[in-house]
């Protein structure tokens, strides 16, 4: 036996090695990814619907020339506009942005590029191409602000003309940033003057700074055409001719014209009649017109306007069609009235009742409550904040039973306002924005007796050693607008001036983003128009509308009307420039209602100084320009919908600019233009430091901005921080003084929180003397060097825009002022 076992035995072989399988019935994802090799297995089988599905090889090249003609539709339907005998005409701007250019000259180059003889004049006109099959209506532009951005509003192409021998100076810089921040179509750069340059080899480098220059404003212009040069100018006029427009959002949602010819009325009650060709969306008989800076109108009537036809038989002229009518308005015609109408008031006695409350209150008003305003009774019948687990809602706190007995040691419980009051957004909180802003996670320490030792008693200061102590502590600053910048919001109050009456219309927040702001108490402050300012429930619904309102019906794109408008003051016609090119913008429904306006507002940084709010500025956006008081106050959103007032928008900074003005739909970018009034005293001295770089231009572009949806339920809160001193710290117990001055006033404002700018929070415990003295607590201990604080707040309203009279910059008071400098220059 022994040895058959023997006999049957083997070594194991060590030159091979076989590893134990996987012993699995299915792959592993790896094997399977490896086995694909980047294809997916199944993939009919992963799509459910018959889209998802692979298509055949076929079916994507059919899908792929779908694709191809539904592109080529796309650009003939863009392009049929200037196509045929009737197309309309491309226009073209032509703006100088040098002294020493002239776009008639550029205007004859172009044109004897291609051999066209055509008299160019000082207007608008029109010029048949007839190599390429189109027709260019050339706007022929001065060194005019006002001329220059109503002819870029409404130019396909806008021709830029600079000088070989002349930089561009102020004007030409300041006419270059207010065409590229209104928005543009398509943009082309020329050079004149450029054989003048010798030696000739130098004239490459002129281009080439030339270049750089441009690229500054525009990285998108990598060519520059002479003028001087017959062959670039004809391959800028092919360019004119074949290039297909890329538009401007805000104009092609609307339906435009370019004026080509005015009859003015005869009398008051006969209409102005306009020509011209539509163009954007088709032209609506019933919305309103706004023309140029002459106002808002109503259309009459909308008749065909042909151009002259010469027949072939004789030089007759075929005028058949001329009065053909196109369009009238219906019922649904929109009217001039920019505010509702008046509602018959009968609510006198709750006015009485609201002020007769008002003036009985004896504390200031705290989120939505007056505090310490009812008879000691009342207080102590109130019931007390429940104390709940977190996460309960308003619903189930009704079904916790009032205990007396109940713990509050456990960590699942706390006060259900302050869990509300501390949901928040994620944006970085100050101490005196409420409790959002405060340090650490820290409970309030509850009301005990005073902590200060028996030996220690508070001595009534003398007044005239608590006048000089005041008068050391609160230095003279430097500047208004430096102060806001580094104290933002505070206040100084005179000793002698009531807290209570001076700040009667402020209101305490626990929480600047999240407490409830009560609307009623504001009612007495309104203005008198604002119940009957447009209110948009949904803003974004009712844009859709307007928009999808103006995509149906109307006088068709490309046809060449009159347009029959009544109720233009003689005054347009004694001011009328033949120059200066007036152009016509349909409004969208409800574009003629005033309401609140939200502008977004960015100053860049390089800007020579702050702008105060309530300044007088000028603001263009969509085709109007109005004046206006702006308020500047902070953007994002809140739960709340209360946003802080900005006193300065500084260099760098974005705000939300706020006035009452009509509502323009969608995104529109703005202008803000800031009048230089020569001679006048800088209100600061940082402004004085800034002179020497102060423009000399009586109007300077200041920021820009695009339009946000308007709110008449945004409130614009104008914060006032009173701060005070600790005069005596005893663990969380401090005394303060100067922020009051007398014993009412901390009665009055004793609900308010207080913080510090160390982010520690505290409240008014009791007043002590009669010197505005007080004994807080806070939840921590108070570093001696650290300043108190309290938050209070009023609503502010935004002011009534007016429209503009005249000219956005006069080019009378830009040449006396060159003319000034030469003679300077001579002497």
């Amino acid at each position: 036996m022994p040895g058959a076992v023997s006999s049957g035995h083997s070594h194991r072989p060590t030159t091979k090695v076989s590893h134990k399988p996987f012993k699995s019935r299915h792959a592993t994802k790896g094997q399977l990814r490896d086995a694909a090799k980047g294809r997916i297995a199944n993939e009919k089988g992963q799509r459910k619907t018959p889209h998802q599905q692979v298509m055949s090889k076929l079916d994507r090249r059919n899908q792929a020339k779908q694709r191809q003609l539904e592109k080529a539709r796309e650009h003939q339907k863009e392009t049929s506009i200037f196509s045929g005998r009737d197309g309309a005409p491309r226009n073209v701007a032509v703006i100088p942005l040098c002294a020493d250019t002239d776009a008639a000259v550029a205007i004859r180059n172009l044109n004897s590029s291609l051999d066209i003889e055509a008299d160019v004049l000082d207007h608008c006109f029109r010029v048949p191409v007839d190599r390429f099959k189109q027709k260019l209506q050339y706007v022929p532009l001065k060194r005019d602000l006002t001329a220059c951005l109503d002819a870029a509003r409404v130019a396909d192409f806008i021709v830029l003309i600079l000088s070989a021998e002349v930089e561009v100076d102020e004007l030409g810089e300041l006419i270059l940033r207010s065409i590229e921040s209104q928005g543009m179509s398509n943009l082309f750069t020329v050079v004149q003057g450029l054989n003048k340059i010798e030696p000739a080899k130098q004239r490459l480098a002129v281009v080439s700074s030339l270049k750089s220059y441009i690229t500054h404003f525009h990285p998108e212009q990598d060519k520059i055409y002479s003028l001087d040069n017959r062959q670039e100018c004809s391959n800028l006029m092919r360019s004119l001719c074949s290039t297909t427009p890329k538009g401007i959002r805000w104009r092609d949602e609307r339906s435009w014209m370019l004026v080509e010819d005015i009859e003015w009325a005869t009398s008051a009650l006969s209409p102005t009649v306009l020509t011209g060709v539509v163009r954007g969306k088709g032209l609506n008989a019933d919305r309103l017109v706004q023309v140029g800076d002459w106002g808002t109108f109503q259309i009459e009537k909308v008749t065909a306007a042909p151009l002259a036809i010469r027949r072939k038989g004789g030089d007759a002229m075929d005028e058949s069609e001329g009065e053909q009518t196109l369009a009238e308005p219906t019922d649904d015609r929109d009217g001039l009235e920019d505010l509702a109408p008046e509602v018959s008031m009968n609510d006198d006695e709750d006015m009485d009742a609201a002020t007769t409350v008002t003036t009985t209150k004896k504390g200031v008003l705290l989120d939505d409550h007056h505090y310490f305003s009812e008879d000691d009774d009342e207080v102590q019948e109130r019931p007390m904040p429940k104390r709940l687990p977190k996460g309960t809602s308003k619903y189930q706190a009704a079904w916790f039973l009032d205990d007396d007995n109940v713990s509050d040691s456990g960590s699942d419980l706390e006060d259900a306002e302050m869990q509300d009051a501390a949901a928040g957004g994620d944006e970085e909180a100050r101490p005196e924005d409420g409790v959002e802003g405060l340090a650490g996670d820290i409970a309030m320490t509850e009301g005990a007796p005073s902590e200060y030792p028996q030996s220690v008693a508070f001595e009534e200061p003398d007044e005239e050693e608590d006048a000089r102590a005041l008068e050391a502590y609160r230095k003279l600053k430097r500047s208004e607008a430096e102060d806001d910048l580094e104290f933002p919001d505070e206040i100084e109050l005179h000793p002698n001036v009531l807290a209570r009456e001076r700040l009667a219309k402020y209101r305490g927040l626990k929480s600047l983003r999240t407490s409830p702001w009560l609307e009623d108490e504001d009612r007495a402050h309104e203005p008198e128009e604002w119940q009957r300012l447009l209110r948009i429930p949904d803003y974004q619904a009712s844009r859709i509308r307007a928009a999808r309102e103006a995509l149906v019906g109307g006088v068709a794109p490309g046809t060449r009307v009159r347009v029959w408008i009544k109720g233009v003051p003689a005054e347009v016609q004694k001011a009328y420039d033949a120059t200066r090119p007036v152009t016509l913008f349909s409004l969208l429904r409800h574009e003629y209602k005033k309401t609140a306006v939200n502008i977004l507002i960015n100053l860049p940084s390089d800007a020579t100084g702050p702008i105060k709010a309530k300044q007088e500025l000028v603001v263009q956006y969509g085709p109007r320009r109005f004046v206006i008081n702006p308020l500047f106050s902070q953007g994002g959103t809140t739960p709340n919908d209360v946003h802080k007032y900005c006193r300065y928008l500084h260099p760098g900074q974005s705000a939300v600019a706020t006035f009452i003005g009509p509502v323009t739909w969608g995104s529109v970018p703005a202008l803000f233009f800031k009048r230089n009034v020569p001679g006048a005293e800088p209100e600061s001295e940082v402004d004085e430091d800034q002179d020497q770089d102060r423009p000399t231009l009586p109007l300077t572009l200041v920021a820009t901005g695009t339009t946000l949806p308007p709110s008449t339920s945004r409130v614009i809160a104008k914060r006032a921080i009173l701060t005070g001193h600790p005069y005596h710290i005893h663990k969380k117990v401090v005394t303060v003084r100067y922020m009051f001055f007398n014993r009412e006033d901390v009665e009055w404002f004793k609900a308010l929180p207080l913080w510090t700018k160390r982010g520690r929070s505290g409240f008014i415990k009791e007043p002590l003397g009669t010197h505005g003295y007080f004994k807080a607590t806070f939840d921590g201990r108070i570093n001696p060097q650290d300043a108190i604080g309290v938050s209070l707040y009023k609503r502010v309203w935004p002011r009534n825009a007016r429209p503009l009279e005249g000219l956005l910059l006069d080019p009378a008071l830009v040449q006396t002022g060159d003319a000034d400098d030469d003679a300077m220059d001579e002497n």
